[in-house]
């Protein structure tokens, strides 16, 4: 029992701060640095992409129309989630109140940290859109199908603020507190050196994770159709992020509403949960059924129909048949009518001939006669 209580004692209770976050690989003119938090956002679309093409090839999509997607989609997120960033905190950029006083030369730097994600989803989904109307497919259905694909990334990638120590919560007493080097920038001013913050990238990453088995479930359950599982995605996250974001202590633009003052991230959550929440309602309820197919209508593949099958299968027993038909009749013929190159008598005797079998019938007495005349052939007399 003690040794258990002095192990107990010897578990850190709190969360340390990194002492790694990236790497230098040399190179004949200096060195390329490969940050941490880079190496978490691209794990997490790798992750994220996985996810997405197991569930994209579920649905009957063509292969490999994901990556015509992705190659518009992730810049487009990437640019958007940046963009957004830097207008809602503005002040590093712009400096205090936009007076000029910042740095402009930090904007493209996204190694720093700093991706927004409601630009990220933006524009993202504008890439997605250029991607799908390109190779003939739905919007709506690729994100519907991306959706949870999405929220993982997003888990995988918060661990990149844990790397950069940055945007963490207030003060904590909690077990689970996270340790910010006190010579960090990012450590709040005036603080003790062993204050203790709330760990929020680990409380999204925790909930993003738990939204990504919520929204697989939903859908094997319900199989959400017409983007209703990306509104989804959208209403579970901002409820999250709302509180999240509440904690958290970094320099961020406030916004007053409604006489209440908080920072533009909370506003914006809340009203993309209500624009989420309406959109949903309206695609649920009845119409209409929309075949659930992800291509756009007239690009389908091309294949051939019932129909098609059916008259060249018919046109093909048909030759086949009069071909046979022919073969026979030709095979019941004298060797001077089915074969033009033998002549066994003059033409005008044949002709003649014919004429008198067309214009009197023939007995059987007759007809045997007319077998054993000269002309005909032991194979004519041999069928009957």
């Amino acid at each position: 029992m003690q040794t258990v209580l002095h192990a107990a004692a010897m578990v850190p209770l709190s969360i340390p701060s990194p002492s790694w976050s990236g790497f230098d690989i040399p190179l004949p003119w200096g060195t390329l640095r490969i940050h941490a938090y880079a190496l978490c956002i691209l794990t997490g679309i790798i992750v994220g992409l996985w996810l997405t093409s197991v569930r994209w090839k579920r649905r009957g999509a063509p292969e490999g129309s994901l990556w015509d997607i992705a190659i518009w989609a992730i810049p487009f997120g990437i640019i958007g989630g940046r963009l957004y960033h830097v207008f809602s905190s503005p002040d590093a950029y712009f400096g205090p109140g936009f007076d000029g006083t910042g740095d402009l030369s930090l904007i493209p730097q996204i190694q720093r940290g700093g991706l927004g994600i409601w630009g990220a989803v933006v524009l993202g989904a504008v890439g997605a859109w250029i991607g799908c109307r390109r190779a003939g497919l739905k919007l709506t259905a690729f994100l519907d199908v991306a959706a949870p694909g999405l929220l993982l990334a997003q888990a995988i990638g918060r661990w990149g603020n844990w790397f950069n120590q940055e945007l963490f919560g207030a003060p904590t007493t909690l077990p689970w507190g996270l340790q910010i080097d006190p010579a960090n920038a990012n450590f709040p001013a005036g603080m003790p050196a062993d204050t203790l913050f709330h760990p929020t990238f680990l409380y999204e990453s925790l909930w993003n994770l738990a939204g990504v088995a919520l929204l697989l479930v939903l859908d094997r359950r319900f199989h959400f159709r017409r983007g209703r599982l990306f509104w989804l995605y959208a209403m579970y996250y901002t409820v999250g992020r709302v509180w999240i974001e509440a904690l958290r202590i970094d320099d961020a633009e406030q916004i007053t509403l409604f006489g209440i003052t908080t920072r533009l991230n909370v506003w914006t959550s809340i009203l993309v949960f209500v624009v989420a929440l309406a959109i949903f309602l309206v695609l649920g309820r009845g119409g209409r059924p929309v075949p659930d197919t992800p291509y756009l209508a007239g690009r389908e593949p091309e294949a051939a129909s019932p129909k098609d099958d059916a008259s060249v299968t018919s046109v093909t027993s048909h030759d086949v048949e009069r071909s046979v038909s022919d073969s026979g009749s030709r095979d019941n013929l004298p060797d001077n009518q089915s074969d033009p190159g033998h002549v066994d008598e003059p033409q005008e005797a044949a002709g003649d001939s014919g004429k008198a079998a067309q214009a009197t019938p023939v007995s059987g007495t007759a007809a045997t006669a007319a077998r054993k005349a000269p002309g005909s052939t032991p194979k004519a007399d041999d069928t009957k």
